[in-house]
């Protein structure tokens, strides 16, 4: 089921949550989703860009060992952002996103449409790793959709 920000914000509405995001390859593209409909502050607290790995290190508080010894594109990396985002917001759920939007592939061969989807909130924490295909704009759009569809998902159980 592929779910918009609408129905997001509807179904948070209802059960009374807050989520926020912490995003790197789509660089607000999934707050900017949200923020378009009317009435989003109900529900949402916000969203932290953080596209380098000194910003991931320094705001999230992403161990710089995990950026090291696991890079900015993996799973270690995507549950740090995510406990970052929740930490820093209170809300009620995060979801974090990093990976290879393109054109290229990583500098380790990391495929490009790699992506790590992170997620925190009282009943765990936890990734999904996905490899979307098409190009930039097509990864990128993948990873807001599966963003929407992950904190839709949780937060029904909530």
């Amino acid at each position: 089921m592929s779910v918009t920000a609408e129905q997001l914000i509807d179904l948070l509405r209802s059960k009374g949550l807050k989520c926020s995001f912490a995003e790197s390859l789509t660089g607000g593209k999934i707050a900017c989703g949200i923020v378009d409909v009317p009435g989003a502050s109900d529900v949402f607290d916000g969203s932290i860009v953080s596209y380098s790995d000194k910003f991931k290190i320094n705001v999230l508080g992403v161990p710089k060992d995990v950026i090291e010894t696991k890079t900015a594109v993996s799973s270690e990396c995507a549950i740090a952002m995510a406990k970052g985002a929740l930490r820093l917001s209170g809300a009620d759920i995060a979801v974090s996103v990093t990976g290879y939007a393109g054109p290229g592939d990583g500098e380790d061969g990391t495929p490009c449409g790699t992506v790590y989807i992170g997620y925190s909130d009282k009943n765990g924490t936890g990734f999904y790793k996905k490899l979307f295909e098409g190009g930039r704009d097509e990864v990128r759009n993948s990873t807001q959709t599966f963003a929407y569809e992950l904190v839709y998902n949780r937060s029904a159980n909530l």
